[in-house]
């Protein structure tokens, strides 16, 4: 679980899972394309740290590598910590805070 956090710590990992979790199976190249000023060495070396935390799954085709996320790591840690804290109260909590951001907007 170690591992899993300390991939979600950095922004740029949090983008590349946000782009997977929008377009599943993505290239090296794809995902380079979307993260401008972000050099394609420092992508695959993001890439490798959130396959090391299971984060996400590489799947070779022909000479491609596609990347796709999982989900599970982060459900395991919304269910072991935040389920200790009445998710009902939590969830409506957030729904109000997201009502209050919209209204200022």
């Amino acid at each position: 679980m170690d591992l899993v956090f300390k991939a979600l710590a950095d922004e740029s990992r949090r983008r590349l899972l946000d782009r997977l979790r929008a377009d599943n199976g993505q290239t090296l190249n794809q995902l380079c394309a979307g993260l401008p000023g972000m050099t394609r060495q420092a992508v695959s070396k993001h890439l490798a740290l959130l396959e090391e935390a299971n984060l996400i799954a590489a799947i070779k085709r022909g000479r491609e590598k596609l990347h796709y996320l999982n989900p599970v790591p982060i459900h395991e840690i919304a269910e072991r910590w935040i389920g200790k804290f009445e998710r009902s109260r939590l969830d409506a909590l957030s729904q109000l805070k997201k009502a209050l951001e919209a209204r200022d907007e």
